[in-house]
């Protein structure tokens, strides 16, 4: 009789080796992360496995993750004095600029313009 198999060292192990393979996708930019679908379709795995396997090793989600990596990434070209959000939205993965400026407001507190007045240097 098959049931669930219980998670033990096999699969916390499978999950750790799946949450770096992702990590690093997403450092490196690869296209195939922009979705969980298309990530998922990388590793390998199931899009429902790879949602899975995120929280339970770094007690954040997929997209919350990516999102973190990628205004880290905006925060930075901001400072160095990115001048279109159209062209950094686009560069990043989101929809369009309106995409990009809602989530960095939502984890920010700021939209992108009134960012890179925080981030200029002070003259």
């Amino acid at each position: 009789m098959a049931g669930p198999t219980p998670l033990g060292s096999t699969s916390a192990e499978h999950d750790r080796r799946l949450v770096t393979a992702a990590r690093e996708a997403i450092a490196e930019g690869h296209p195939a992360t922009d979705t969980l679908f298309s990530l998922a379709e990388l590793l390998g795995v199931s899009p429902y496995r790879l949602s899975r396997a995120f929280p339970r090793q770094l007690g954040v989600s997929v997209t919350r993750y990516r999102h973190r990596v990628r205004i880290g990434r905006a925060l930075d070209r901001l400072e160095a004095g990115e001048n279109s959000l159209s062209t950094l939205a686009a560069d990043l993965g989101y929809a369009d600029q309106a995409h990009l400026t809602r989530t960095m407001r939502q984890y920010l507190g700021h939209t992108p313009t009134r960012l890179r007045r925080l981030l200029a240097p002070a003259p």
